[in-house]
This record gives structure tokens, sequence and C-alpha cells, in this order.
């Protein structure tokens, strides 16, 4: 396939596979993808073929492949003529293991050229095992991933910016105070999830992508959250510092115990063990590829919160 000299910019039609193409970060990769004039295979369960999701796709301008995941067979079928297989599926063991697995081997077999798995998440490949049950399962994928005879690219964007005020409540408006544990000093690297679709859409179409991309839309510590929250909502936020990692790490323990939900994927304890991992600065992303692709422009944490009234 022609590129020009800047990475990703394509001369020519591209097939890419898209598997999870009906979640909230399917559907927008989707999206970027036609928009950039690829051409878009969006796999979907047969239960999920006449959903308001894959009707989307379909307007989008997307071909809709009704797929049997846990067939080889069936998903090699699909990946037959692809440039690049993306996964976007969300899930426990079954979906992340076992499913990728098998798009794996399917995207081999029918020999496609790349993949791209469904990591989007903070760099776990710097953390211990055991640290972050839902990172686990990605490393244990990865190890399988590694070992395949397919150019692999996994994209790191630490966390969802969306996330600030929701399942990672460090900014709580109502009581005007940024909660955190540890220092209020460490950076935090978070990423929209629109930016993030758009980022892997380039990667993609993008032949000479490197094993990982590290992007970060924003990188805030605490105290900046403090600042950006009182100049965005128009009043002054206080700090309150719960205490330290140690105590989160007991927090964690307690709450897996009394609420295990471990058939849920993001169980309260599932986002409280991501949010030990961004404050211990054990995810940091020294080096960013932001610039890999010049066309794109990067959110904001103060674009992302409610404005003052």
């Amino acid at each position: 396939m022609a590129t020009d000299s800047k990475a990703g910019s394509t001369t020519l039609p591209t097939t890419i596979v898209l598997a999870g193409s009906t979640g909230s970060l399917g559907l927008l990769i989707a999206h970027h993808l036609r928009q950039r004039g690829a051409t878009v295979r969006a796999l979907v369960r047969p239960s999920s073929r006449a959903s308001a999701e894959a009707e989307s796709l379909r307007l989008q301008g997307a071909e809709v492949v009704e797929t049997d995941y846990s067939s080889v067979a069936d998903l090699t079928q699909a990946c037959q003529g692809a440039d690049c297989v993306v996964s976007a599926l969300s899930g426990l063991r079954p979906v992340i293991v076992d499913a990728q697995t098998r798009l794996l081997n399917a995207a081999v077999a029918a020999g496609v050229p790349r993949f791209i798995p469904s990591d989007y998440s903070a760099d776990f490949t710097r953390l211990p095992e055991g640290s972050n049950r839902n990172f686990d399962l990605r490393r244990e994928f990865q190890q399988r991933l590694d070992q395949a005879p397919i150019q692999a690219t996994s994209i790191f964007n630490g966390m969802f910016m969306d996330l600030f005020t929701g399942q990672a409540p460090l900014i709580q408006p109502a009581i005007r105070r940024i909660v955190y544990w540890g220092s209020a000093d460490q950076p935090l690297e978070s990423t929209t999830m629109v930016d993030t679709a758009a980022y892997t859409a380039a990667a993609a179409l993008d032949p000479t992508t490197p094993r990982y991309l590290r992007i970060a839309g924003d990188v805030t510590t605490v105290h900046d959250l403090q600042a950006i929250a009182s100049e965005v909502m128009g009043q002054p936020f206080k700090l309150l510092r719960v205490g330290g990692l140690g105590v989160l790490e007991t927090m964690i323990k307690v709450t897996k115990t009394l609420m295990p939900a471990e058939n849920e994927v993001f169980p309260p304890w599932q986002g409280m063990q991501y949010m030990h991992n961004m404050l211990s600065g054990q995810v940091s992303l020294p080096i960013l590829d932001n610039d890999r692709y010049p066309d794109l422009h990067w959110t904001k944490v103060q674009d992302v919160l409610p404005k003052r009234r």
C-alpha cells in the first residue's frame, strides 16, 4: 500500500475489519475510518444485526457483516482481503482473551497484515500482575498476540477523559472538591473517547505503526484539575485528600470483598484499581505520539467539564 511522506496518509482504498463495532468506541472508530475514506467491514453478532447501532453503521456506509465470534472459520471468512483488523471488543475473559484470540487466529489465517487489539487504556505493560483485573486479561492476550505472525499495534491513551466526572469521580461539582489519594502533583494522562477513536482510525490506515502508540489529550495533576474546575465552573474548588495510596489499596480490598461482582466488566473495585494505577504514576507516559498524525486536534479537560451557569 502506498503512503505519502506523512505517517498514516494512505493513497489507496483500505479495508478495515472492525470488531466490537456496535459499542460506544467501535461506533466512533467506524465513523472516523469512514471520514478517512476507508472501507469498513463491521462485524456484528447475530443478536445485534437489527440493532440501532448496526443501522447507524449501515447509514455511515459500513458493510455490516453478521459473524459468529465462536467460529474461527466464520471470522476468517470475514477477514478475507482486509488490510487491518481493529478490535474494540469489551468484556471479560470470554471476550478479551478467548474471542480476541479467535479473531487473531482468523486474521492470521486470512493473511491480514496488521492487528490493533482492544487495549485503549493506561500503559499496563508497566504494571505488576494482579494490580488490575482488566489489565491482566489484556496482558494475557498480548502474550498471544506477540507470538503471532502479524504486525501488532496497541494504543495507550491513559484514561478516558469522559470519566473524570463519572466513573472516575475525581472532580465533584456538588461539593466543589477534587477528591484524590496520594500526591496532588502526580501527572495524569487522559484522552476523550472521540479523540482516541480518531487516532485509532488514523493508525489503522498507517502501515508503519510501531508496536505501541501512546497518546494523551491532556496531562494534568490534581492541582491542575483544581484550577481548571474553579475556572470553568466559576466557583472555587478545594482539594480533598482521602489518604495515601495504601488507604486506597485497603478500600479496593474491602470493596472487592463486600461487592465482588466478578462477572461485571466495571465493578466499583475495578474503577478503584484503575485510579490507583493512575495516581501511583506507574502507568505514566513519558513519551507521547500525539504528533504522529498532524491533522488531529486534542480535547482538553476544560472542554469536557460542565460550564458555569
